[in-house]
């Protein structure tokens, strides 16, 4: 099928923007459309989102996700996860050490004296195959080889990204190991729901619920301390909605360790792995909403606490706090605490997950 095409692209894209051969491999731009003229625009490398074309109360059209308008920007990014997918290990693992086996593996050092997200150079940084099955779906591709970043086992990856007529993006997630491993794949989307702007609007004012009771505490490397507490009674309290803004600079040591919210929430489930709600925001301006809904155990909510205003599409400026992430995920560390939701893939198991962004608009 033909990929897009440069006449009448709502977000403005240019394809040729987003083509060059890195290390061998061809990166192109997908478009997925659906009814109601909505579309999101990704790339193959990384699987970066770089375009959500949603409408506000006035049915007006803008990008609602943070990105880049060609694929040197997006390779240089000053924020390397913009929109991204991550793997193999979505998050961080404390020194970059983990036992499997009975023996220690040992993973790059990026994030102070943390491996994060997979590495120096995680699937964010990967050009994936990718094959546009219909207008409205792409499927993305990698094979992470054995001993990638330090991990076990050669690593096989889909990535199915869905535009459905009910305004939600929907991805898919399937893997399979060769050797036992872990894995915790996520998506890294950067969300703006006023849309970008120079420069874009800061977070403060979205209402939003989480559906947690419990989240992790983090130690000032923001390893999960191996805890879980009530979110009751702290900043961390969004079962009903509260403006992000309201308590996040807290005078409390879990704000501090985060420099903000960049914590994992227990998502409230009733069995593992069934599809549920995650979270919702509303965007008062412009009337827009998202839901989080996902098969995994937690989602690590970010407020962008290290933006610093630097440049991305068409000249729009992403300041501190101008975006929030819904990563789903498992928990951070996981292979170094047993009682945390297992991360373990061995060979004959299938790595499934869904997550899907619903956005709409209240009048």
């Amino acid at each position: 099928m033909e990929k897009a095409s440069n006449e009448a692209l709502v977000c403005g894209l240019k394809r040729e923007n987003f083509q060059a051969n890195i290390g061998g491999k061809m990166t192109d731009l997908y478009i997925l459309r659906n009814a109601h003229g909505c579309e999101v625009a990704v790339t193959n490398y990384g699987g970066a989102i770089v375009a959500i074309m949603m409408p506000d109360r006035e049915g007006k059209l803008a990008n609602i996700i943070q990105g880049h308008d060609n694929i040197h920007d997006v390779v240089a990014s000053p924020e390397p996860y913009l929109s991204t997918l991550v793997g193999r290990y979505g998050n961080r693992i404390a020194r970059g050490r983990f036992q499997l086996n009975g023996k220690e593996y040992h993973l790059a050092i990026n994030n102070g004296p943390n491996s994060l997200h997979g590495g120096k150079k995680g699937f964010n940084a990967k050009v994936w195959d990718a094959n546009q099955v219909n207008d409205h779906a792409v499927v993305l591709k990698y094979i992470s080889p054995y001993g990638e970043e330090g991990y076990r086992g050669e690593l096989a990856v889909w990535v199915a990204y869905s535009l459905t007529d009910d305004n939600e993006l929907v991805i898919k997630y399937l893997a399979k190991t060769n050797k036992k491993t872990i894995i915790n794949l996520t998506s890294h989307g950067f969300f703006s729901l006023a849309g970008i702007a120079n420069p874009t609007p800061t977070i403060d004012d979205l209402e939003c619920e989480i559906n947690a009771n419990f989240f992790l505490p983090i130690d000032d490397t923001s390893i999960p301390t191996g805890e879980i507490l009530k979110v009751e009674g702290t900043p961390f309290d969004f079962r009903t909605s509260k403006p992000v803004g309201r308590d996040i600079d807290a005078d409390d040591e879990q704000i501090k360790n985060g420099a903000g919210y960049d914590h994992c929430f227990v998502l409230n489930k009733q069995e593992e792995g069934e599809l549920s709600f995650a979270a919702r925001i509303k965007e008062p301006k412009s009337g827009r909403t998202m839901e989080v809904w996902t098969t995994e155990p937690g989602v690590q909510v970010y407020t962008d606490n290290w933006a610093d205003g630097y440049v991305g599409q068409h000249g729009a400026t992403f300041p501190r706090r101008s975006a929030i992430c819904f990563e789903a995920q498992h928990f951070p560390d996981s292979p170094n605490h047993p009682y945390f939701p297992s991360v373990v893939l061995n060979p004959n198991e299938e790595y499934k997950q869904k997550t899907i962004y619903k956005f709409g608009v209240e009048r």
